[in-house]
């Protein structure tokens, strides 16, 4: 199958970055047009909080994820590759399923993150959940380990 446009999730981690190299490999092979996303990760308790700080917090971590997103699409537009970034506000989750939906694309990218079994019971997979929730395939890039050392 031939990729014609990805969602790449991009939020600046080491496993966002592998997502990134390892989606930017696979778009420019297949000449597809990537959306990059960043999520705001919100919540009740994040908005009233800010409306009650001087502070601003959510506004702060909105232009820092902002700038990753940016930083992400140079470094593809840089490759050669079309893109378009895209902020969205919400659970990672939701807006990653909803974006793939309402873009119409044709695969999901994204990074694994090494949880213990506890924190995923506790907040479930990533991956996983967006299998039952996305109509489209999905591809969860995995960091290359370094070479194991002999006894």
């Amino acid at each position: 199958m031939v990729f014609r446009t990805m969602l790449l999730c991009y939020d600046g981690t080491r496993e966002g970055r592998t997502a990134l190299h390892q989606g930017a490999e696979l778009a420019s092979a297949c000449g597809a047009f990537v959306h990059l996303l960043a999520v705001v990760r919100t919540s009740a308790t994040s908005i009233v909080g800010e409306s009650l700080s001087s502070d601003a917090p959510f506004a702060e971590q909105t232009r820092y994820v902002e700038e990753i997103l940016h930083e992400g699409v140079t470094r593809l537009t840089e490759r050669g590759i079309k893109a378009r970034g895209h902020v969205a506000l919400g659970e990672p989750i939701d807006e990653i399923a909803r974006a793939a939906k309402t873009l119409q694309v044709d695969l999901i990218v994204l990074g694994h993150r090494t949880q213990s079994a506890f924190a995923r019971w506790w907040r479930g997979s990533v991956g996983v959940t967006l299998l039952d929730l996305s109509a489209c395939s999905i591809l969860i890039c995995i960091e290359n380990p370094p070479p194991e050392t002999g006894p």
